[in-house]
């Protein structure tokens, strides 16, 4: 059953849209695309650090700090090929091209480690389902945005931009922060590197509900509240509530 939705109580980076559809096969839910994004890691002067790029505030995800990435294109399978067969490799490829656009930077698609996948939930907004890969690079990289797509960029600890996000400073979606607080669990990054290379990664089918205080919850599998669309059920907890006041993460049952 649909609930209406509740926006007063809406965090500003929320993009989830209308949740009111609960199934793939509801009217009017928009196709998932394809796409992948690549987390680069260093050891930089602050410690762990990742490169961030800020998107221009008239397109997609307008203004946000993001992972370099974008849509997964026909031309990135291999040979052409387009099922699920070489999705993962076609990913790989779109990460590679797109970190390749908006940064200049060129990383060996085969170094990247899989780090998770990410569905959103059914709706009629545009729902990128997204490869992220995670891959080390060394020095002070020549970063060249091109002032377009892109308007700034900036090597950040983890830890550090979630701190700015809780502040106001940055603008995060939640599948931008979940990875970051995932990432700021680590001291280094060769230990980023070697947590996910020992690790199948994550997936996170997401479902979003407003719960009974009037904020909205993603929540995802083994959630108490999940298979019932409900985030005010008792029990188990892995969700991120996002009131307006900042995002707040509970996980009771994946080890991150």
């Amino acid at each position: 059953m649909s609930q209406s939705t509740d926006n007063t109580s809406q965090h500003r980076n929320d993009m989830y849209g209308n949740i009111d559809s609960r199934s793939e096969d509801d009217p009017n839910v928009s196709a998932l695309i394809p796409a992948a994004t690549v987390v680069l890691v260093r050891q930089g002067s602050s410690g762990l650090e990742v490169l961030m790029l800020r998107k221009n505030s008239k397109i997609t995800f307008g203004g946000m700090w993001v992972f370099p990435g974008g849509k997964i294109d026909a031309a990135d399978y291999p040979n052409g090929t387009v099922s699920e067969d070489t999705l993962e490799a076609a990913a790989r490829a779109a990460a590679a091209r797109e970190t390749q656009e908006e940064a200049s930077i060129t990383v060996d698609a085969q170094d990247y480690v899989f780090l998770s996948h990410w569905t959103p939930p059914p709706g009629q907004q545009k729902r990128f389902a997204t490869w992220f890969f995670v891959a080390k690079v060394e020095g002070a990289l020549d970063v060249a945005i091109d002032d377009g797509e892109i308007k700034d960029h900036a090597w950040l600890n983890p830890a550090a931009a979630l701190a700015k996000h809780a502040a106001g400073d940055i603008d995060l979606v939640p599948p931008t922060w979940v990875t970051l607080y995932h990432l700021s669990l680590k001291p280094t990054a060769d230990a980023v590197i070697e947590h996910f290379q020992q690790n199948t990664g994550m997936t996170y089918n997401t479902r979003v509900v407003p719960a009974a205080s009037g904020e909205r919850v993603a929540m995802w599998k083994g959630d108490a509240g999940y298979e019932e669309w409900n985030p005010d059920v008792a029990g188990e907890r892995h969700r991120l509530a996002m009131p307006q006041g900042g995002y707040v993460f509970e996980n009771t049952v994946e080890e991150y």
